[in-house]
């Protein structure tokens, strides 16, 4: 179990820490609910085939409507919420904004369902590493504003909100009892509901399929892979077996791994404070996974 939950942790550490960049590859040529509805689809109907080729049951239908309202909160305005921002919110200022997701996942956890209050060590660890992802991107940046849309700003806010709440929700809703299962209906539900965005929208009707770019759509499949039926059903699977509070380590990590990337397959500049920085982020990171874990709550 140890080893299964290492390898969980490692993939949404890592694989998530590098799907800022792909967004951005994607949405530079494709419309933003199209791609993530897309996206979503095709991982979560390849794995619901999976499923039932290894002849799992099929979800009834409270399981289908629990798995679409976690869709909606998750990868409607969570994911879609992310992808739409990135449009206009550089990807580092996108995973400064995400990184508050722990503060959402220990307070909702506290106030709608009764988790022991955050203890001062949780409390100095999420500290701790919302400082370090400031200094991460430079304070400089912040407090000046660095001419970022207040949209896009407002959007990645409700996104880590929203993200916190479905991820608090999908604990305790009735699901399949396979997470793997679960992953796939969650996937479909959320990616449908994209794609009715998207159209609602008009993406479909604007779209000129000449002016896709080949680096959009090697994106795409990088996030089908490994961000969706990877980095998802990891955290799918994580949030069933160890706190919520632990999981959302990664909204931490994430940016570290974005600008070591960066560094060294984009060539991007990286400083001391940086490495200072990612220091004082996997510090807080450590505060709040070594904390007493408590009476873990029963899944149903």
């Amino acid at each position: 179990m140890r080893a299964k939950i290492l390898l969980a942790f490692l993939a949404i550490y890592i694989i998530w820490g590098s799907t800022y960049l792909f967004i951005r590859f994607g949405v530079e040529t494709l419309p933003p609910f199209m791609m993530a509805g897309a996206r979503f689809i095709v991982a979560g109907s390849v794995l619901y085939g999976w499923n039932r080729w290894r002849g799992m049951p099929a979800p009834t239908m409270l399981q289908w409507r629990s798995a679409t309202i976690i869709g909606a909160l998750l990868l409607l305005v969570g994911n879609g919420g992310v992808t739409w921002a990135e449009q206009m919110i550089p990807s580092g200022v996108t995973a400064l904004l995400i990184s508050t997701s722990p503060i959402w996942f220990v307070v909702l956890d506290w106030i709608w369902f009764g988790a022991a209050r955050p203890t001062g060590k949780v409390v100095a660890g999420l500290t701790m590493g919302l400082a370090g992802v400031v200094w991460l991107i430079g304070p400089d940046r912040i407090l000046h504003g660095g001419g970022f849309p207040l949209s896009g700003i407002l959007v990645l806010m409700l996104a880590t909100f929203s993200w916190a709440a479905g991820s608090l929700y999908s604990r305790r809703a009735s699901l399949p009892s396979s997470p793997f299962m679960a992953t796939a209906i969650e996937m479909v539900g959320g990616g449908a509901l994209l794609l009715a965005v998207s159209a609602l929208t008009g993406e479909p009707w604007r779209l000129d399929p000449s002016t896709v770019a080949l680096k959009s759509l090697v994106a795409v499949g990088y996030l089908v892979v490994f961000g969706s039926l990877v980095g998802f059903t990891a955290y799918v699977w994580l949030l069933r077996v160890v706190s919520p509070a632990r999981v959302s380590t990664y909204a931490f990590v994430n940016p570290v791994i974005a600008v070591f990337l960066g560094w060294t397959l984009g060539g991007e500049e990286f400083t001391a404070r940086m490495g200072l920085a990612a220091l004082v982020i996997v510090g807080g990171v450590v505060l709040i996974v070594m904390r007493p874990a408590g009476k873990k709550q029963e899944i149903r």
